[in-house]
């Protein structure tokens, strides 16, 4: 079993520094009306970027496996959380967005699929606990947008 580490350290109040394994620093800090001073993101914050980093990690690498091409990538994360302590998350939606010309939608849905439900670790650690939905959007160039929700959840 892989075993990761991570450090944080208080810089002033409550903005912290945290280093993993790969050594690089991220920057943490509350709202100012929690006794910080809005000069990072938040945990919970950086909580949707991993999860939005680990399935796009996922995604783009399926496609180019399937040799899809495409001209750019995003994805877009929204969050709701409770509005008692803790406020923790309940539900997060996944908008994939591709932009390029003959994106094939099955590979999309595959390649998102497969993230979902079997490689993003990120995912898998939250979905016993938050309701995850995705959905996905490809803008073609020469053709009106496609959008589709999907009624997978993980």
């Amino acid at each position: 079993m892989p075993t990761k580490n991570a450090v944080v350290k208080q810089l002033r109040g409550i903005t912290l520094a945290a280093k993993a394994d790969s050594n690089h620093w991220v920057m943490m800090d509350g709202r100012d009306s929690s006794g910080g001073e809005g000069a990072a993101s938040t945990p919970k914050e950086l909580l949707l970027m991993a999860l939005g980093g680990c399935t796009s990690m996922d995604v783009i690498p399926i496609l180019k496996k399937m040799r899809v091409q495409f001209d750019a990538f995003e994805a877009h994360l929204t969050g709701n959380a409770r509005e008692e302590h803790p406020q923790a998350f309940t539900d997060i939606h996944i908008e994939y967005i591709f932009h390029g010309d003959a994106i094939p939608e099955a590979d999309v849905q595959r390649a998102i699929e497969l993230s979902t439900t079997k490689y993003c670790s990120v995912s898998a650690m939250l979905r016993d606990s938050v309701k995850i939905t995705h959905s996905y959007t490809i803008h073609p160039t020469s053709q009106p947008d496609i959008k589709t929700e999907s009624p997978i959840t993980s």
